[in-house]
């Protein structure tokens, strides 16, 4: 497997330049929005890595492992299909009538 020598580098660092990991997206042929989907996160949790300057290396491994099974023309489609990654929840939802999961009381107010 070849992998780009900038994003090598960067690994070592604990961290790969946003750039170079669009360069890997671009590679496999992914949007930020496919690759999201491809990952069960939203667009934004990726595109928001880059104010930071880096992305997390395992979101940068998959990406360029994606990259190189493109370019050796093999499908990875079915590889995600048969894993079917499950949406996450989104955090700080409550339900109606509930503040941060807990049921909120009735105030009783002296008039």
């Amino acid at each position: 497997m070849i992998l780009c020598g900038s994003l090598i580098k960067s690994w070592v660092k604990d961290a790969v330049t946003y750039d170079d990991f669009i360069i890997e997206l671009n590679k496999a042929g992914l949007t930020i929005r496919r690759f999201a989907e491809l990952m069960s996160m939203q667009p934004n949790s990726v595109s928001n890595n880059k104010k930071k300057g880096d992305v997390p290396v395992h979101l940068a491994v998959i990406a360029s492992l994606l990259a190189e099974m493109a370019s050796q023309d093999i499908d990875y489609t079915p590889i995600f299909e048969r894993l079917e990654p499950g949406k996450k929840k989104p955090r700080g939802a409550a339900k109606a009538g509930k503040f941060a999961g807990d049921p909120q009381g009735v105030l009783e107010l002296d008039k």
